[in-house]
């Protein structure tokens, strides 16, 4: 039987609970790194485009970089303790903005910030002048970075109803024993869920749909299985 509509999100010896800490970890380093290449510009308007990068690099260099791991991980870590969520899986996306909003995210950044403007000012590789107007600006990495972070939980929300809805019309299609409709419907299933943070509804729903689809295809797209074949599609 094939299996590769969830190989990467739980085929593997990882628990589910790091899978999700790992998932939404990169989601907020994404938000983090985009942030910082477009609040730069933002505080200095006037610099040409290898003095806003020098000065980037500059401060990632200096503590950023190598902060922004503990930094995700603090986090995380207090964000599921205040949700009561010390162990154990993600149960929805709520769960990930509440960890985000309670872990204290943008506090930390601002510190991580400070930090290394700091550090590159005083070894000299930033003037005075410049790490005044970036400790002055940090508020538009601050505030970039909780609307990008903001942005992909909702496009969390979104991918979590299109799959809901391609799911709906595979089962549809299931029903009418049309094989064609439910290629297309499984496809997109496929292509959303490697999107989707990892959460254990999501991943029983779309591996039974996994297991009947293959095994109809592998049947010569024969809808006719036995009792024996269907209990095990159900099995997870």
């Amino acid at each position: 039987m094939e299996n590769n509509l969830l190989i990467n999100n739980l085929e593997n010896n990882t628990e589910l609970g790091e899978k999700q800490n790992n998932f939404l970890g990169s989601m907020i380093k994404d938000a983090i790194n985009t942030a910082v290449d477009i609040g730069i510009r933002a505080i200095l308007p006037d610099f040409l485009e290898e003095q806003v990068i020098n000065a980037k690099n500059n401060i990632l260099d200096n503590g950023f970089k190598e902060g922004i791991k503990k930094t995700i991980d603090d986090t995380i870590g207090l964000g599921r303790s205040a949700i009561n969520l010390v162990k154990g899986d993600i149960k929805s996306i709520d769960d990930m903005q509440n960890i985000v909003k309670e872990g204290g995210i943008i506090d930390g950044v601002s510190e991580l910030w400070d930090f290394a403007v700091n550090t590159a000012k005083n070894k000299g590789v930033i003037k005075s002048t410049v790490a005044t107007k970036l400790k002055k600006g940090k508020n538009a990495v601050l505030n970039n970075v909780e609307n990008n972070i903001q942005n992909a939980f909702k496009s969390q929300i979104d991918k979590t109803s299109n799959l809901e809805k391609y799911i709906s019309n595979w089962k549809e299609a299931y029903d009418k024993q049309d094989f064609n409709k439910m290629e297309s419907a499984y496809k997109k299933i496929e292509k959303e869920i490697k999107e989707l943070v990892p959460i254990e509804k999501t991943i029983s729903t779309a591996r039974e749909i996994e297991n009947l689809h293959n095994l109809i295809k592998n049947n010569g797209q024969n809808f006719n299985l036995t009792t024996e074949q269907l209990e095990l599609a159900q099995k997870i």
